[in-house]
């Protein structure tokens, strides 16, 4: 299951309304201009890390950042994420919901061994695998980083409509 992305559009509105260019914010996310350019274009993925600090930077979700809520920050919101707790909230959200690894590997089209390494906090989740559990699922990619302790299932926007 491939899912498109868009996550640029609140990007660039996020950081065209606060007069940021793409220098200063390719320079607090610590990374070349073009590097920046490219991400918020979508040309290349944003690495989770690097959106996270986006996201922190501008005191807003990751769930706006991907279109999924209209509402820009969570209340008690925790800014780091852990990958080692962010993969015990994956492993205990797949358990209640009774998904096997075998099953999200094949939604976000990889093998079972790469969730593993998710689950057991080798890795970070990817942002494409993140954003596809979460689109399917209609879970919250904040809660599933251990962002946010509710539990809250988002809306899918349609993607044509202009935020």
């Amino acid at each position: 299951m491939v899912i498109a992305m868009i996550y640029k559009e609140r990007m660039k509105e996020l950081r065209t309304m606060e007069l940021i260019t793409q220098k200063d914010m390719a320079s607090f996310i610590n990374i070349g201009r073009s590097a920046y350019s490219q991400y918020e274009a979508e040309y290349i993925v944003i690495p989770l890390e690097h959106l996270i600090n986006f996201c922190n930077y501008f005191n807003v979700s990751l769930d706006y950042i991907f279109g999924f809520t209209n509402i820009l920050q969570y209340d008690l919101e925790i800014k780091d994420v852990n990958s080692i707790e962010a993969g015990k909230r994956l492993k205990e959200w797949r358990k209640n919901n009774k998904l096997t690894q075998e099953l999200i590997a094949n939604i976000v089209n990889t093998n079972r061994s790469v969730i593993a390494n998710y689950e057991r906090g080798r890795n970070l989740i990817s942002l494409p695998f993140l954003h596809a559990i979460c689109s399917k699922y209609k879970i919250s990619a904040d809660y599933l980083l251990g962002r946010i302790d509710e539990a809250l299932e988002i809306k899918i926007k349609d993607k044509k409509k202009k935020f």
